[in-house]
């Protein structure tokens, strides 16, 4: 019987088979930001221990950073006390760190790749549930919790039982105007939020073989939504072609041998996955989210659902709660639905592709008025190039505010960017659980054009209905 693709990569990297099911993996990188960390550093005091490789660690500031005023002190006394422990901690322990004003800087999940330090085969851990992102890349990445950031800073290792293996195939191509956004809030809406709980997730077929890396980047980003622990995509041309010449990439001769060696890392023909889930890419269409999870989603053409409708009491109790919360009627056209405001970014779509697509639909169009657009870049790197492609010029004349700093602003609603009590929101993050985006906050998650759409049209919309 062949090998998964996890499988691979798994052994490729186990130091030590455990007697009790854990394996010891080596890890390749581990990255760091701001929040969950201060623990795990007192805790390496504590004991005495230093960082055994600090030039396989980065750290970077991206949940706490103000997106304003960029070069003055951050306000809130929490976030600000996080950021200062950050940056102790780094130069204690000898950690590089892209600090805000940096040129590098940007929400973790962008800047790994951006940098070339995300490579296919590798394993990479930090200390935040989208590390998934990364999985695009052939890679094995995966959130981890303070105690273990504590255990990798210390040994460069990571005790772990392995997560079954579930194949998610998707059939295609998607139509015009489908995006993966779309396409994972379709999947999650079908299997549900613990629908991969307990595997790492292998998605394939002609579907997503047609993806860009950012789209694949966003699919894997979200597959911690369904519960599963990682997701991957086996690299091709594709990959390599968004990694050739990145900064930390080999040259020359050592390009050839990594890449020939990328290329090889899939599932055998015959490997046998725990799960397996086929859906139908060309039947997608735009999805939004109605309720409190990813989950509670359904096509942009659709309704509000009726509570009555779903299977089972618990299933009627969660969506009679939802729409209580969300303040939304059974039957309501989901296109009727007006919002207060747009956010655009995150580590699922604050990507230079994201903002493309935002700034396509805003050409030569105004934001409606009382609606405010944020567009918050993932790195300063997406930034400055949004700028020399001239984006940040249709978003100034569409009337939308784009930021000057780089960060996970209201995605995590940890700064000052933040929605208002009962204020609704057309959003491109990855969560919409009860207060992501402020106290009593209102999120349905959409992709970035239809993010656009909704900013131009006041409701709920995408790019055909403008």
């Amino acid at each position: 019987m062949g090998s998964t693709l996890a499988e691979k990569v798994w052994n490729a990297h186990v130091v030590h088979p455990g007697d009790s099911g854990e394996d010891l993996l080596y890890i390749d990188l581990h990255l760091l930001h701001e929040v969950n960390t201060p623990q795990a550093f007192d805790g390496l005091r504590t004991a005495g221990r230093r960082v055994r490789r600090p030039d396989l660690t980065l750290g970077t500031e991206d949940h706490n950073v103000p997106t304003i005023a960029v070069d003055k002190p951050i306000q809130d006394p929490v976030a600000r006390r996080q950021s200062e422990l950050m940056r102790k901690n780094c130069a204690e322990f000898g950690i590089p760190l892209l600090r805000v004003g940096d040129p590098q800087q940007g929400i973790v999940h962008v800047i790994g790749p951006e940098l070339g330090l995300t490579r296919p085969g590798m394993t990479i851990v930090c200390c935040d549930s989208h590390t998934t992102t990364q999985g695009a890349f052939g890679a094995l990445a995966f959130g981890i919790g303070t105690s273990q950031v504590e255990h990798v800073l210390a040994t460069q290792t990571l005790a772990m039982k392995r997560p079954r293996d579930m194949a998610v195939t998707v059939g295609g191509p998607l139509r015009p105007g489908v995006t993966a956004k779309d396409l994972v809030l379709a999947l999650i809406a079908r299997i549900g939020t613990a629908g991969g709980q307990g595997h790492i997730v292998e998605y394939r077929g002609t579907a997503i073989d047609a993806l860009s890396m950012e789209g694949r980047m966003t699919l894997c980003n979200m597959t911690v939504e369904a519960g599963s622990r990682a997701g991957m995509i086996a690299p091709d041309a594709t990959t390599l072609e968004y990694l050739a010449g990145r900064p930390g990439m080999p040259r020359g001769a050592a390009w050839n041998a990594e890449a020939e060696h990328w290329t090889q890392l899939r599932s055998d023909p015959d490997a046998v996955f725990d799960k397996e889930v086929v859906l139908d890419g060309g039947a997608v269409s735009p999805y939004v989210s109605w309720g409190t999870n990813p989950a509670q989603s359904v096509p942009l053409d659709g309704l509000v659902p009726d509570p009555g409708d779903f299977a089972t009491e618990s299933e009627r109790a969660a969506a009679r709660h939802a729409l209580d919360y969300m303040a939304l009627t059974p039957g309501t056209a989901m296109r009727d639905v007006p919002v207060d405001s747009v956010f655009v970014g995150s580590c699922t779509n604050g990507r230079i592709e994201d903002l493309r697509a935002v700034a396509e639909v805003l050409r030569g169009r105004k934001v409606a008025e009382g609606v405010h657009l944020m567009i918050v870049p993932g790195s300063a790197s997406v930034r400055r190039q949004a700028v020399a492609e001239g984006l940040a010029d249709v978003f100034d004349r569409a009337g939308a505010d784009f930021r000057a700093g780089a960060g996970c602003s209201m995605c995590a609603a940890l700064n000052e960017d933040r929605l208002r009590p009962g204020e609704r929101a057309a959003s491109t993050n990855n969560r919409n659980f009860e207060g992501r985006q402020g106290r009593g906050s209102r999120t349905h998650i959409v992709s970035p054009a239809v993010a656009a759409a909704t900013a131009v049209s006041g409701r709920l919309a995408a790019p055909d209905d403008l």
